[in-house]
């Protein structure tokens, strides 16, 4: 299971974990909406679309159904922002705004790193932005966890 870390300057949420599938794989899951459809979803929280056009200045989004969940008032999410970099199969990076967060004209920014180590890859998520959003960096660290453990499980339990 993946754990969050908050940065000592309270500005970024880190999360790691490995997962048993090589760089190009991962990568490919981050970007087709397909597999996003399929992977970044839980009864808990499920999604209804995701887009991403995945090269550099390209726009993405992704919306849930309505949810149980509570986040800031929320229960029916929608995150969007633009590519950042993109550098397959190693890099990707987004921003993010998100209608759950205090401040939803505040962009943040989220950094997918994949580094292949031995049996796989070991996935880095890196949330810059949120010094000025206590509550919305407590909830991206309960969150991240749970993003990264559905995605290794895509991998690990087909």
């Amino acid at each position: 299971m993946a754990t969050a870390t908050i940065t000592p300057n309270q500005d970024a949420v880190v999360c790691e974990i490995h997962i048993a599938a090589p760089p190009e794989r991962v990568f490919q899951a981050l970007i087709d909406p397909k597999q996003v459809m399929r992977w970044w979803t839980s009864e808990k929280c499920e999604v209804e679309a995701f887009s991403i056009e995945p090269r550099l200045g390209g726009r993405w989004s992704y919306d849930t159904k309505q949810t149980t969940m509570n986040v800031n008032g929320v229960s029916k999410f929608h995150c969007d922002g633009e590519v950042l970099e993109h550098d397959p199969p190693r890099l990707l990076v987004w921003s993010w705004i998100s209608n759950a967060q205090e401040d939803i004209s505040q962009r943040t920014v989220v950094r997918w790193e994949l580094t292949p180590q031995s049996g796989g890859t070991q996935l880095r998520v890196t949330h810059t932005g949120l010094a000025q959003m206590p509550t919305s960096r407590e909830s991206y660290a309960g969150g991240w966890p749970g993003v990264l453990g559905l995605l290794k499980d895509f991998f690990e339990k087909q």
